[in-house]
């Protein structure tokens, strides 16, 4: 069995190495978290804390949202080289102001350009970026061509359901959450420290 294991663990290496030794470029990634399922700004938090790890600046602009008190945010804003952004009046259902909700993103998008445009910023997090393109709040056809006219090695995460075709078409990563079970449809409301 552990000859078996043994060849078996050699063959695996031997593919990876060669799939590494083939990966030879560097470039500022765009890199796309979907889905319905819970975690999409969760994993980019993730990346903004190695990002962090590593000493180099990061930005956050957060669409939709208007809150200012999750965990997520006390713990990033008392970290050095973080610019964190609350940039939305709250989800849509709240305003229900169509007109007031597209001046928000355009004014907040003003804000997330001047990140794309910062070269000292290593990483930039468009959360609930999707949101605003699906709604047609923001121009596609701009966000994408300020997205790519970004710094060579700045990356980019971009958040939300349901990102459009254009948009996974010009990323790098592309990563798809789905839900096979949540809490809150059982009645649990947000956890604070896992939802908030």
């Amino acid at each position: 069995m552990d000859e078996k294991h043994k060849a078996r663990m050699a063959r695996k290496k031997e593919v990876v190495d060669s799939a590494i030794a083939q990966a030879d470029r560097d470039k500022g990634l765009l890199l796309v978290l979907t889905g319905n399922g819970k975690g999409k700004s969760s994993s980019a938090f993730g990346m903004l804390a190695r990002t962090l790890g590593y000493g180099w600046k990061a930005g956050v602009a957060q669409f939709l949202k208007g809150r200012r008190d999750t965990g997520e945010e006390a713990f990033f804003c008392s970290r050095e080289g973080v610019t964190w952004e609350v940039l939305g009046d709250g989800f849509t259902w709240d305003t229900q102001d169509r007109d007031a909700d597209i001046a928000t993103a355009v004014r907040g998008w003003e804000v997330a350009k001047k990140m794309l445009s910062d070269p000292s910023l290593h990483l930039v997090v468009l959360d609930e970026l999707t949101y605003l393109l699906n709604y047609g709040y923001l121009d596609e056809e701009r966000v994408l061509s300020d997205i790519a006219a970004r710094p060579p090695m700045q990356h980019v995460v971009v958040t939300g359901r349901a990102a459009s075709q254009r948009l996974v078409d010009a990323a790098d990563t592309v990563s798809e959450i789905r839900d096979l079970k949540h809490a809150f449809r059982s009645g649990i409301r947000a956890q604070p420290g896992i939802d908030l």
